[in-house]
């Protein structure tokens, strides 16, 4: 077998015909040589239980691996070669050197029992525990294939499908035999519907019958009330001419009434004319009356007045000349105001140097307290940026909290019991305090000589062209002595952060700045020297996101802002006060302003009160004058008045004798008024009375009319009516209606001498005595319902049916017996060779098993002897002598249990087995030693026998003098960089260069 696969380069590997060893240290390539018998013979990567495809068994940085295996047939060995591309996953088959397909190749393997998905056959060590797993079905379909004759997996996949057969017969069968009952019942259930189908019938033709016989009943009826309205319409017309003669007299007397009433209407409608008229001038002179009586009140009204005016004038002269009087006497006594000038002056400076004085406060009080607001504006940031880093702080604890409560717990205790420590502890590292707290914290201690300031190997500045850009240390801030264990323990200043720059050429930063630690944005590469080859090793992870770090505090910001908040406590006091020193001089300088206000206040009064007092006697003494020229002469005014009422009173009198005149007129025209109107009412009267006998006779004559016209219509409604049930009669009796009555369906009335059907005689005369035999009759027949003539038919169609389907049940049965005697025959030659070989199988793995003092059994196991796919092999063990044998689990054995009785399940098919070999890889690793050199000495002697197939056995590891055998092949496999190419292996040249090396020795 070549192979330039997965591990290896290039690598051939010659096996020998009985159990091969392949032994090799973990990681050297073992698994790869099963990889590749596994791929190379068609089998899928998912049988390794690895990766899920092809192209990832080829070894990195190859774009392509090839797999050649050689296998022993007669005439003429068969070479299988399978080249797989690693770019599309693509493989490409090759048989004796020549292209091939894969179904070529499969074919070829299926002929010489290969089978590499069989667990039975091929154990690869990822799959090692789902042998365990296998279901008791599972495990007799593995065990048929890998030691069963070639025709035993065929009978039980046929007696698999013959059950499934013999079950669709039986449910057919069943279906069969349900449907046929359902049938018979079903028609027996149609023989009572023929039944009452023709009782229906009868019901109907009866039903016929009388429907014929209606239109004949209804049309009799109808005619003899067309005869009645005819009759009644002529009566109707005699009484219409008689009342329309006597009408014409009425209408002319009506007219004549009418005609004295309108000229009497005209008169009175004169009569009130005239009497508006009158009525209309008599208003004119009463308003003239009162309007001359408006005059002289008018008069009266303007003489009051100005005796008014001239009382209040004489009373305003009287107060005028008082008020002099009082100002004159009060001028005599003021004094003279020369004096008063020069200590208004005086009071003036005063005031001008104390509004100075004023003003100068202002101005330090509000520079102050702009000082003071700016203080306030400043504090309040330096308040608001330490409460941030509060917030920050507390974040940091919450979250120190929610993960690590121990470590929460110490640092509330460290915040409370600083003073016990002889040093500085930083927070949230301390000393372990277990001593009473009893908490699960981890401490470090600072170096004594500090680290902090070390400098890193190489400058940023020669990194650069790598994509470096800074060294973690100063990516971060720390207390002093946390950053000095963090350079000493981490070296932080040593180690590089770089971009993706970096990581796209990571392996030449690696091999030229030889750093033991990189960073990039996502990732962290260790880079340590192998011990043995002294190679570089690198590796690679993900970085995690932040935790704890996501928050970050300058604690020497919040140092500063904290001194800055003291300044500003000190400064707000300083300025507090010298507001308040301000304020108090102000509050004095206020005082005395008001003070000498007020006596400048009271000197301007003292001398504006004179010029004041002479202005208002001057002003006075000119209004006094003009009051006296402003005099009234009341007797005057009184003459002129009377004069003028007097000449209004003769025009009064004038009016009202005009005005008694016009009334008396009004009263002799009301008077001719009423009389017209009482002759106009008499004779409306009358007219009222004719016209309402006229229109009581009208309307008795339209009510006559249309009497007349309704019974005329009724009549011709009637006639067509009849017609109508003429010609429906006729229908009914299928006449046509040229066609007389047939005689032998003829009856002569006594009274009438009509023609009517004689076969109705025996029917009912009367339309009710009809309507209710119909009745009766259609709720006898509705009582059959869903019958209909199909009934007869579908009865006896369904009869041939049940004859049909009884016949197809006999072949069914016959069909089902031949069926289950062929099941019987194929079961026979399954059943028997299968217990043959799981006696076989028991045998050996009971003996395997009682070798090591242990029990184990193998056996046929199902539930049902008829149910050929729940047929199992079931394996059972104990270890242990106090316990009872139990089933093979992957929950009841342990994992070394497990292993042992897989191994010797398949060492007892060994023998027994079809295959030209069998792989099994590192089902040793749960063993403990003494199951595990006693296993290898039952594969040792079981598979170096001449009639078992070729064993390929891995193993990481051998216990020490183990048994071998001579006809086992020991492989042992070895990797590295100093392995020699195996073109260059010569073992002839080593063990004659050894021969040399002992004689030497010798």
């Amino acid at each position: 077998m070549m192979v330039s696969f997965r591990t290896y380069d290039n690598c051939e590997v010659s096996p020998g015909p009985h159990l091969n060893m392949i032994v090799g240290a973990n990681g050297t390539g073992k698994s790869s040589i099963v990889c590749a018998i596994c791929l190379g013979l068609a089998g899928k990567p998912s049988f390794i239980g690895r990766a899920d495809k092809v192209g990832l068994y080829v070894k990195r940085g190859c774009s392509k691996g090839l797999v050649e295996i050689e296998l022993f047939k007669t005439p003429k060995n068969l070479i299988i070669t399978r080249e797989i591309h690693v770019a599309n996953n693509a493989s490409v088959w090759f048989v004796n050197k020549k292209p091939s397909t894969l179904k070529i190749v499969e074919e070829q393997i299926a002929a010489l029992n290969i089978q590499v998905g069989n667990l039975c056959q091929f154990l690869p060590q990822d799959r090692v525990g789902e042998f365990a797993k296998l279901s008791k079905t599972e495990l007799l379909e593995a065990t048929e294939k890998s030691v069963g004759p070639p025709e035993m997996y065929q009978f039980h996949c046929e007696l698999k499908n013959f059950r499934e057969r013999e079950r669709e017969l039986e449910n057919s069968l069943q279906e069969k035999t349900n449907f046929l009952e359902k049938m018979k019942q079903r028609n027996e259930r149609y023989k009572q519907d023929v039944e009452r189908y023709y009782e229906r019938k009868r019901h109907l033709d009866l039903i016929e019958m009388l429907e014929r016989k209606r239109p004949w009943v209804e049309y009799e009826n109808v005619r003899q009330e067309h005869e009645e309205v005819k009759q009644n319409r002529d009566h109707a017309k005699e009484e219409l001419k008689k009342l329309q003669q006597t009408q014409s007299p009425m209408t002319q007397q009506i007219q004549e009434v009418e005609k004295q009433w309108r000229n009497l209407d005209i008169k009175i409608k004169e009569k009130t004319a005239e009497i508006k008229d009158t009525s209309q001038r008599c208003k004119q002179k009463q308003d003239a009356v009162e309007k001359k009586d408006k005059q002289i009140e008018e008069i009266q009204q303007a003489l009051r007045i100005k005796n008014d005016e001239e009382m209040d004038r004489q009373k305003r002269m009287h107060n005028a000349r008082k008020m002099i009087e009082d100002w004159q006497n009060e001028l005599n006594s003021t004094g003279n105001s020369e004096n008063l000038q020069p200590q208004i002056d005086s009071i003036n400076n005063e005031l001008r140097q104390l509004q100075e004085e004023k003003a100068n406060i202002d101005g330090e009080m509000s520079d102050l307290r702009r000082e003071r607001e700016n203080l306030e504006r400043e504090k309040k940031r330096v308040t608001d940026r330490i409460v941030q880093f509060n917030n920050m702080m507390n974040l940091k604890e919450d979250k120190l909290r929610g993960r690590y409560r121990d470590t929460h717990n110490a640092l509330l205790w460290l915040r409370e019991n600083k003073d016990r420590f002889k040093r500085s502890v930083c927070e949230p590292m301390m000393l372990a305090v277990r001593d009473h707290q009893k908490l699960k914290v981890n401490a470090v201690c600072a170096p004594i000589v500090s680290c902090a300031e070390n400098r890193p190997s190489r400058s940023v500045e020669e990194l650069h062209q790598y994509g470096v850009f800074s060294y973690l240390r100063e990516l971060f801030d720390a207390p002093h002595p946390v950053m000095s264990y963090l350079c000493s323990q981490y070296r932080v200043h040593d180690v590089p952060v770089g971009t993706e720059k970096t990581r796209s050429m990571i392996e030449r930063v690696i091999q030229e700045t030889k750093f033991k630690q990189i960073y990039t944005a996502e990732e962290r590469y260790s880079v340590r020297v192998s011990a043995y080859t002294n190679q570089t090793i690198s590796s690679n992870t993900s970085l995690r996101p932040a935790q704890f770090l996501t928050v970050t505090v300058d604690a020497d910001e919040r140092r500063q802002l904290e001194n800055q908040l003291k300044d500003i406590n000190r400064l707000f006091q300083l300025r507090d006060t010298q507001l308040h020193t301000l304020y108090e001089r102000q509050k004095g300088l206020e005082r005395k302003d008001n003070e000498l206000r007020q006596q400048k206040k009271e000197r301007l009064e003292r001398k504006n009160k004179r010029k004041q007092l002479e202005s208002k006697i001057s002003m006075k003494h000119d209004s006094l004058k003009q009051m006296e020229q402003d005099a009234i002469n009341l007797e005057e005014e009184s003459q002129q008045t009377n004069a003028r009422i007097k000449e209004i009173n003769v025009q009064k009198a004038k009016l009202v004798t005009e005005l008694m005149q016009l009334i008396k007129n009004c009263i002799t025209l009301n008077i001719l008024k009423v009389d017209l109107v009482l002759q106009s009412t008499t004779v409306n009267s009358k007219k009222n009375r004719l016209e309402s006998d006229y229109k009581a006779a009208t309307v008795q004559l339209r009510a006559l009319e249309q009497q007349v016209s309704d019974l005329g219509g009724k009549k011709r409604v009637l006639l067509e009516k009849c017609k109508g049930l003429m010609r429906k009669a006729r229908h009914a009796c299928n006449l046509s209606p040229d066609q007389e009555i047939p005689k032998d369906f003829q009856t002569v009335s006594t009274e009438n001498k009509r023609c009517g059907p004689r076969a109705f005689q025996d029917l009912p005369s009367t339309l009710d005595e009809i309507d209710a035999l119909l009745n009766e009759e259609k709720s006898r027949a509705s009582c059959f319902t869903g019958l209909n003539a199909s009934v007869v038919e579908e009865y006896n169609r369904r009869a041939q049916e049940i004859q049909q389907v009884t016949e197809e049940l006999e072949e069914k049965k016959s069909e089902l017996e031949s069926y289950r005697q062929n099941i019987s025959q194929v079961k026979e030659r399954w059943l028997t060779p299968l217990k043959q070989l799981v006696e076989q199988i028991n045998e050996k793995f009971s003996n395997f098993f009682s070798s090591m003092q242990c029990a184990g059994e193998v056996d046929l196991h199902t539930e049902n002897e008829e149910e050929y796919d729940k047929y199992g092999i079931r394996i059972r063990v104990k270890f242990r002598s106090n316990t009872q044998l139990h089933e093979l689990t992957p929950h009841h054995q342990s994992g070394g249990e497990r292993s042992v009785s897989t191994m010797l399940y398949l060492m007892a098919l060994q023998e027994l087995n079809r295959c030209p070999f069998r792989v099994v890889d590192e089902i040793n690793q749960g063993m403990d030693p003494v199951n595990e050199r006693r296993v290898f000495e039952m594969v040792v002697k079981t598979a170096c026998k001449e009639s078992t197939s070729q064993y390929f056995f891995i193993t990481p590891k051998l216990l020490q003098n183990l048994t071998y055998a001579e006809k086992m092949t020991v492989l042992f496999v070895y990797n590295g960089p100093f392995m020699l190419e195996p073109t260059k292996w010569n073992l002839k040249a080593f063990r004659r260069r050894r021969r040399q090396f002992e004689q030497m020795d010798q």
